[in-house]
């Protein structure tokens, strides 16, 4: 047992070192990552001047500033809010959106994702997803480090249970952390929709807008962290008691439900 806490008292300080320079990279070029993974442009006045106007707009009568705008070139119907800061916040769209929705359903979703930055949601977000993803690695590093320090010799008096112990703590405490952030991705959609709602006086448009998204909305990107950004993520489901559980772990309420919330205001 002394010999496997000496063995991982060595490796903490390459951990938190590796552990540092992936949260500054991670928090310093998300923008950067986020864009290399949708494969996301700029997207200016000058080539899309009523998507800019109609941002712009949207800002002016909240007092906000304008983020910057990004268009991914997918046919598929979806949108993002990005950033941490007024200098790096951002909305996202895809084509197929831009091109499938009507103005009045445009101004819902943009609505919706500033909304997000409003109420910074996407930097909490962003931090809950580079978190998560240092507590995994802290944890399989210690995972490492247990089993092998434990199992190199056999005369070693090493006490097999607190590899147990160890497992089974790493397991409830990643459990619950991952727990955390659906549900509270999922919180925050529903808030985002009625602040969309409070933007445009319009949920009927809102609702118009989830409904034509629900028919295709799947973009291919090289993160599934990234897919838990987007307004609509993950496959409705038949109501039963696994989908009931599997919820639990879905970055995103039912858009079903989300429509019918929206249509009763």
């Amino acid at each position: 047992m002394e010999k496997v806490n000496y063995q991982f008292l060595q490796t903490v300080p390459f951990v938190f070192l590796g552990v540092g320079i992936w949260f500054v990279i991670a928090y310093k070029m998300h923008t950067t990552l986020i864009n290399m993974s949708t494969k996301s442009r700029p997207l200016t006045r000058k080539n899309n001047m009523a998507i800019y106007n109609l941002t712009e707009n949207l800002c002016i009568s909240v007092g906000m500033p304008m983020p910057k705008l990004y268009i991914i070139e997918s046919s598929a119907l979806n949108a993002f809010a990005s950033g941490i800061n007024d200098k790096t916040y951002a909305v996202t769209l895809t084509r197929g959106l831009i091109e499938s929705l009507n103005e009045k359903e445009l101004e819902g979703v943009i609505a919706h994702e500033l909304t997000h930055i409003r109420n910074k949601d996407v930097r909490l977000l962003i931090v809950s997803i580079i978190f998560v993803g240092i507590f995994g690695f802290i944890v399989e590093i210690l995972f490492r480090t247990v089993i092998w320090g434990g199992g190199r010799r056999r005369d070693d008096k090493t006490d097999p249970r607190i590899m147990i112990v160890a497992l089974i703590i790493a397991v409830i405490v990643y459990f619950f952390s991952v727990l955390f952030k659906f549900a509270l991705s999922r919180k925050r959609e529903y808030l985002a929709d009625a602040g969309a709602v409070e933007l445009t006086k319009d949920p009927m448009a809102m609702a118009s807008a989830l409904r034509k998204i629900s028919r295709n909305y799947e973009v291919e990107t090289k993160s599934d962290d990234i897919k838990s950004m987007f307004i609509q993520h993950g496959k409705s489901k038949k109501k039963n008691l696994f989908s009931s559980f599997a919820g639990l772990f879905a970055t995103h309420p039912p858009i079903e439900r989300r429509i019918k919330i929206l249509e009763q205001l």
